[in-house]
């Protein structure tokens, strides 16, 4: 090859952009497709926490605490947050649990009910004697009782989403490849009767 011909071929820069292209494209792309999966991930935890604070004063009527009630609620809560994303399990990918108290108080503290650890496992189990202070014949790690309780109770409804990401590209940077969202709220029963008389702790024993 000629000197003149070489110093030419040095010189070109023809088709130099797409070899650029080639090498930033999967990059940006990905970059791209991250920014939008994380948009959407905001996007459904706005709507989940306005769908569950719909749910708490639904559920803090006087009807509330009936059961059928609830599943209707629920029912209606999950069709709302369906509509986004079509990929969710009605039954396993959005779960409604509701746990109540006495006031805002314990609500706030949720403190598991006191127990003797005799094996030092960390866990009410064996027989070991506990303060059943809820009167609910098991052992709660946060003083709380399963439902929506009664009248001026507090009840904390929690609604946890689990769905496939927007772009199932997750995987290929160490991200699993679904999303769990998490919400909770805290509100009082409203006061349509007097509340419940809450009767004194007993001591039971674990696994009774």
């Amino acid at each position: 090859m000629k000197k003149f011909e070489l110093q030419n071929l040095l010189r070109d820069q023809s088709a130099v952009s797409v070899t650029e292209f080639g090498l930033i494209a999967p990059a940006v792309v990905t970059m791209l497709l991250g920014t939008m999966d994380v948009g959407h991930t905001l996007y459904m935890r706005t709507v989940i926490d306005g769908a569950i604070q719909e749910v708490a004063r639904d559920s803090a009527l006087e009807d509330g605490g009936i059961l059928a009630k609830q599943e209707a609620i629920d029912a209606r809560i999950k069709n709302q947050i369906r509509k986004l994303n079509n990929s969710i399990d009605p039954d396993e990918g959005i779960i409604v649990k509701r746990r109540y108290y006495r006031n805002f108080s314990n609500a706030f503290n949720a403190d598991e009910e006191e127990y003797t650890d005799t094996n030092d496992n960390g866990v009410c189990d064996n027989g070991e004697p506990y303060v059943d202070a809820n009167l609910n014949e098991t052992w709660d790690s946060d003083g709380g009782d399963e439902g929506q309780g009664g009248a001026k109770d507090v009840s904390i409804v929690t609604v946890t989403v689990t769905y496939d990401r927007l772009f199932p590209l997750a995987s290929l940077i160490g991200l699993p490849e679904q999303i769990t969202i998490a919400a909770n709220t805290v509100l009082a029963n409203q006061p349509y009767a007097e509340q419940a008389a809450y009767a004194a702790p007993q001591t039971r024993n674990c696994d009774d």
